[in-house]
Order: C-alpha cells, then sequence, then structure tokens
C-alpha cells in the first residue's frame, strides 16, 4: 500500500507477522504477535491493520495498537489475507485457511465500525479492488482461478450477484492481488508466473510486465504521479528460492494509478 499523504510505501511478511515500510533509503519494520496481511490508511500517521483475529488501528509513530473489532477470532485455523480500502470508506478484508483448507475463506466489509460478512465459500480470495467510477468490486479466488466483479450501491455494498469478469483456468495462472488505474484497467499479480498483468475494462489481456521473483503476490500504485507500480514477490514453499524472490519490485508503467481511499470510522 501507497500512503497518499505520506508519500511512503507499506507491505507485509504475512508468515513473518511483520509489517515493513520504505522512506527514502531508510527501510523500517514493526513485528506483531499475529500474522498481519493487509492495511488502509486512517489518517497520516494511523494505518488500520487486519490481522489473523481483528481489525485494529496502528500508530506508526508511537507503535500502539487499538482493537476495531474482531476478525474470525474464534476460528483458530484461519488468518487475514487480501484486503483493500473502497472508495465509500469501508475495507474489504479476505480471509483463508492457514493451510490453505478449501472453502474455509470468507470476505468481509468492515463500513462505520461494524463488519458484515460478504461471501464465504472461497479458498484464497485475492485481488480485492475497485473501479474508478465506484461502481464495481473485484475479487478473485486464487485456487479457482477466477476474478469476478459485483456491482455496488451508492453506499458500496453489494446490490447484485457476482458475475465472472476474466477466467484463468485455462491458461493455468493464479490471481494474487491486484489495484485498478484510473482508467479502469485491473492490474492483477499472478502467483508463479512472475508477473502483473493488466485486463481492460472488458476483462480482456492487455499486456503484462514481468518481475523476477516467480510468486508475483500484490501490486500497488505510488511515487509522485502514482505512475510506479510496486511488486511484492514471496518464497511460500519455495524449494530452492532464488535471491530475486521474495522481493519488491517497482515498475515505471506509463499507466496512472489511483490514491488509496481513506478508510473512515463512522
Amino acid at each position: 500500500m501507497w500512503h497518499p499523504q505520506r508519500k511512503q510505501l507499506f507491505w507485509f511478511d504475512i508468515l513473518g507477522k511483520t509489517l515493513h515500510s520504505r522512506l527514502g533509503d531508510e527501510v523500517l519494520s514493526w513485528s506483531f504477535d499475529a500474522y498481519v496481511s493487509a492495511a488502509g490508511w486512517l489518517d497520516k500517521d494511523r494505518l488500520l491493520i487486519a490481522s489473523e483475529t481483528q481489525l485494529f488501528s496502528f500508530d506508526l509513530e508511537t507503535g500502539t495498537s487499538s482493537a476495531l473489532v474482531g476478525l474470525e477470532a474464534d476460528q483458530p485455523k484461519t488468518r487475514s489475507n487480501d484486503g483493500r480500502a473502497d472508495p465509500f470508506g469501508g475495507f474489504w478484508i479476505g480471509t483463508m485457511g492457514k493451510q490453505a483448507q478449501s472453502g474455509a475463506g470468507a470476505i468481509y466489509r468492515f463500513y462505520q465500525g461494524r463488519l458484515r460478512r460478504l461471501y464465504d465459500g472461497l479458498t484464497i480470495p485475492n485481488a480485492i479492488c475497485f473501479s474508478p467510477d465506484r461502481r464495481w468490486a473485484h475479487f478473485a479466488d486464487t485456487a479457482e482461478r477466477k476474478i469476478w466483479r459485483v456491482a455496488l450501491d451508492n453506499a458500496g455494498w453489494p446490490c447484485a450477484k457476482p458475475s465472472l469478469f476474466i477466467d484463468l483456468s485455462k491458461e493455468g495462472l493464479n490471481p494474487d492481488g491486484a489495484v485498478v488505474d484510473t482508467r479502469g484497467g485491473l492490474w492483477n499479480a499472478q502467483w508463479g508466473a512472475g508477473r502483473v498483468a493488466r485486463y481492460d475494462t472488458d476483462g480482456r489481456f492487455d499486456y503484462a510486465f514481468d518481475v523476477a521473483g516467480k510468486q508475483a503476490s500484490c501490486p500497488a500504485f505510488g511515487g509522485p504521479t502514482f505512475s510506479t507500480l510496486f511488486v511484492t514477490t514471496a518464497r511460500e514453499s519455495m524449494v530452492n528460492p532464488t535471491p530475486a524472490d521474495g522481493c519488491v519490485y517497482r515498475l515505471e508503467t506509463g499507466v496512472n494509478g489511483l490514491a488509496e481511499p481513506r478508510v473512515l470510522l463512522t
């Protein structure tokens, strides 16, 4: 996540229970006692962070946390996964089994201080992102190799059944995290393919950027004009990872992304 007020990049090592950031040449890290996986920004100094048991606010200056709402705290076999702020001030967060158990995952929306489950029966929810006109939400189940989209009402709630948007099963591609640019193109990190692929507003493949890390996991637009694409990669389950795996990459795309919306607590 690129924090638009701080002009600062943040990313997670989920299995390492760590939040990382880079500010200029300085790399910062904060460790937690539970898996942490996704964030939105509340104000200049505070993030909303999703962990395996809760959503909480985290003060970057003091290092203090404050619980907001429980997240499957009674289900020790699950953890949070992909999440993103929506344009209405809400925050969508997916959960999954710690061993990627089939159907153990769900997607929730946190809005005005309350958490509501939207979808269940997912295995690895990913690719949560929103169209620039605020009409659509997108999400994937990596295990199904499919990305869906769903229409939103004026408060940002789903108002129809999700429809299939991009089917990657025939290509054997695994959709992971995603973000949308100002023209509505969806940029999807594809686990195992070492790339981020752009799809147009009709779900058609446009082009792709390669990264050296094979397990591309999530993109984020940032930089002065939001034309820099940052891409995380992972070493999880790799038998012989290379030095290129598990790194964060930056790409100059020539395309402008959107600033992450602020999460509103009330």
